[in-house]
């Protein structure tokens, strides 16, 4: 049996009653989404185990972060994780979808962020729960920008992380919502090899797409690259 938990240097992540587990897209989504000081109001949809959230928190000292999702497991393991982190006074979940929260969402967002399900047209798994965790059947992506881009601040961030060419498709259906791709790094699983994973963040601001690489391993298996490790450091045990 798997490893009920994920411990962090400051939390823990127990993924035991989610469909989705502690992988290295959530890692990567909250050690890179950028935040700054002006960041003080944050949305995670499709929160899971809740470990974006977690993550942003310990990255913001003064930020509130709401977390949503439609699987009410996951909302209860969030809960579970947030009650036990040292930022349980400023994180908050709802088991809402965001169809039906942004209609009402009387607030703004500095950032939005979501690892979000990216399957459109696959063979679904037997299990329900994680089939609604990896499918688009319950929010595509044109959804999930267009409701996002309504309960964000005019200089806010959406920030995402999805397989390539949907990643990329996500960037042409952006613009029908008036949102602008000011990044597109390619995530790498290790020197050489193709392209699994994009980080993509938007705004409403018309700029050049600033286009990098990131790769996670080196040519060593379970050694990672300087760049990662910059990244995961502040949460990784053994970094």
């Amino acid at each position: 049996m798997s490893n009920p938990y994920f411990q962090f240097k400051q939390f823990t992540v127990y993924h035991d009653l989610c469909a989705m587990k502690v992988g290295i897209d959530g890692v990567l989504l909250g050690a890179w989404s950028p935040v700054d000081a002006n960041v003080v109001s944050i949305l995670d949809i499709g929160t899971g185990s809740g470990l974006i959230t977690l993550m942003l928190a310990q990255r913001t000292s003064k930020a509130q972060i709401d977390a949503i999702d439609i699987d009410e497991g996951a909302v209860r393991q969030a809960k579970i994780n947030f009650d036990h982190s040292p930022w349980s006074n400023r994180i908050g979940v709802q088991n809402i979808s965001l169809q039906d929260f942004a209609p009402v969402c009387k607030k703004k967002y500095d950032l939005i962020v979501s690892n979000p399900p990216y399957f459109a047209n696959s063979l679904k798994a037997p299990d329900p729960t994680r089939t609604k965790a990896r499918h688009t059947d319950t929010i595509s992506h044109q959804e999930l920008l267009f409701h996002s881009a309504g309960i964000l601040e005019k200089t806010g961030r959406i920030c995402l992380i999805l397989p390539v060419t949907e990643g990329l498709q996500c960037v042409k259906y952006a613009e029908s919502f008036s949102l602008f791709c000011y990044q597109c790094i390619y995530v790498h699983p290790k020197p050489e090899a193709e392209a699994k994973r994009v980080l993509l963040e938007f705004g409403f601001t018309e700029r050049t797409t600033l286009t990098s690489h990131l790769e996670i391993e080196t040519h060593q298996r379970h050694s990672y690259s300087e760049a990662f490790t910059l990244l995961a450091k502040d949460f990784y045990l053994k970094l």
